[in-house]
């Protein structure tokens, strides 16, 4: 069953609390443990159920192309190619059979292994030598004996009840063929693969596609024999038999294929977890996650109207990290959303600051507005932020606010080493934004006659004659000449 996340509608949940009844994607549960399946509820704080893939795989039907390409993987290939074409040439005598016998084995033992690899979230075939190496070439016999049950338990229903409840046990073993392989696949038990409370309660839990699934099973067997009687009637023996070989394990890989799809699809339904495993990268970075771990209780309480929480989450980090930008930039966010201008004022250097930083001179001259109107007359007692929050009001075109917020500077600040840019600031205020002139040309004339040791005071006179002229004050012209 598809959950989608409580905070995300849209994204597939990952998680479940029980005591909450509240689902969680992977942006809500950045620093849960998905190799180890554990997850603390936000919320309460107790361990959460691992939901896997299950709400975010396509659904089977929709990826028939995808395991139609599944056997013509390089792996399975080799694999095909090994079991059906060195039977050919192998000697017609006892050691051909046992060849033969021996690669029967291992083409089984792959394609039981591809109902695993695929319910764990592998979509990519499994390797080579899983068909040749290891353990699990016991599945086969195991598969043998649930036929040897499955075939005894349809003639006990024949001596005991006759026709009729030999069909019904008939029509049972067939429809529960697919289940019985998937448990068998899965739980390696015969017992387990014949029991029918087993079967039923998997078919009940997959539901409606289940039947689905087994309509594209029929079909597909039906195909696979066609295909091979055609090869078999229209080419030479020694063309047909591996042709019809390779058809044969084609199509049971498919087959093989869609089963694990299955499991993998209704994990949920059927009491595991599993995730997509190729081309996964699980994130180490603990650092990363305690930050992430932060933003996304920060996302979680805005969306449940928690102001005061996220309010005061920030406020906390800002006293560990007081110039971290990021927070800065969400408590201002979130004050002027509030509306709150006692909290933007007590906060207004590192939030000016941080506006000047991002040239964002549209938002600082409103939140002058603001800051003025908890306190008229508003300045800044920093000189420095005072000339930066200037000059980025200056370059956005509050040139009046520009001027205010630097009025009275060289009796406020009279040592400061910023009364030279400052005032250069006003002047191009008032020269470029105001065409005032003469009034430029007096804040002009007072950097030239106060601050002759500041660096700029050398190019004041290229100022002073572009005011007199009425002519935009523009810095000096770039030399590229070397000193002698």
């Amino acid at each position: 069953m598809k959950h989608d996340c409580h905070y995300h509608p849209g994204d597939p949940a990952k998680w479940h609390c029980g005591e909450c009844q509240v689902h969680y994607c992977s942006r809500c549960m950045p620093d849960a443990d998905t190799r180890q399946r554990r997850g603390l509820c936000p919320r309460c704080s107790k361990a959460m159920r691992y939901l896997g893939a299950a709400t975010e795989v396509v659904p089977f039907w929709q990826r028939i192309g995808a395991f139609f390409r599944y056997p013509f993987h390089t792996d399975p290939l080799m694999v095909i190619a090994i079991c059906t074409l060195v039977p050919v040439v192998a000697p017609a005598n006892l050691i051909g059979l046992l060849i033969w016998l021996v690669l029967a084995l291992a083409l089984f033992k792959y394609t039981y292994a591809v109902i695993n690899h695929t319910a764990e979230g592998h979509l990519k075939p499994p390797p080579v030598s899983v068909a040749f190496t290891g353990s699990g070439f016991n599945v086969v016999l195991l598969q043998l004996l649930v036929f040897v049950v499955m075939g005894g338990l349809v003639g006990t229903a024949a001596m005991l009840g006759g026709p009729i409840l030999m069909l019904l046990a008939i029509a049972f073993v067939v429809l529960a063929l697919p289940a019985s392989i998937m448990v068998l696949a899965m739980e390696r038990s015969v017992g387990a693969a014949i029991n029918p409370m087993n079967l039923a309660v998997l078919i009940s839990r997959i539901g409606t596609p289940y039947f689905l699934l087994y309509g594209y099973l029929i079909l597909l067997t039906l195909a696979s024999g066609a295909a091979q009687d055609f090869a078999v009637n229209h080419f030479p023996m020694w063309v047909a038999q591996p042709l019809a070989g390779f058809l044969n394990s084609t199509f049971t890989l498919i087959l093989f294929h869609m089963l694990g799809y299955l499991l993998f699809q209704y994990q949920e339904e059927l009491g595991f977890a599993s995730d997509l495993q190729d081309g996964i990268e699980e994130a180490d970075n603990q650092q990363r996650d305690r930050s992430s771990r932060f933003d996304a209780d920060l996302d979680m309480s805005l969306k449940d109207g928690n102001y005061d929480r996220v309010q005061s989450m920030l406020q906390e980090a800002l006293k560990r990290d007081r110039d971290n930008p990021t927070r800065i930039g969400q408590l201002y966010q979130l004050l002027t959303a509030r509306n709150d201008s006692a909290e933007l004022y007590r906060n207004h250097p590192r939030i000016m600051a941080w506006l000047a930083q991002r040239h964002d001179g549209d938002s600082l001259e409103q939140l002058i507005r603001t800051l003025q109107s908890v306190e008229p007359g508003f300045r800044l007692e920093d000189p420095e932020l005072a000339v930066r929050c200037a000059t980025t009001l200056y370059h956005r075109g509050h040139h009046k606010a520009a001027i205010r917020l630097l009025q009275d500077f060289h009796k406020r600040f009279p040592d400061s080493d910023q009364l030279a840019p400052a005032y250069l600031v006003v002047a191009q205020a008032l020269a470029n934004g105001l065409q005032q002139w003469e009034k430029a040309v007096a804040f002009l004339s007072f950097v030239q006659t106060r601050c002759s040791g500041h660096p700029v005071h050398q190019h004041i006179d290229t100022w002073l004659e572009q005011a007199r002229n009425h002519q935009p004050l523009k810095g000096p012209k770039a030399s590229f000449q070397l000193p002698d």
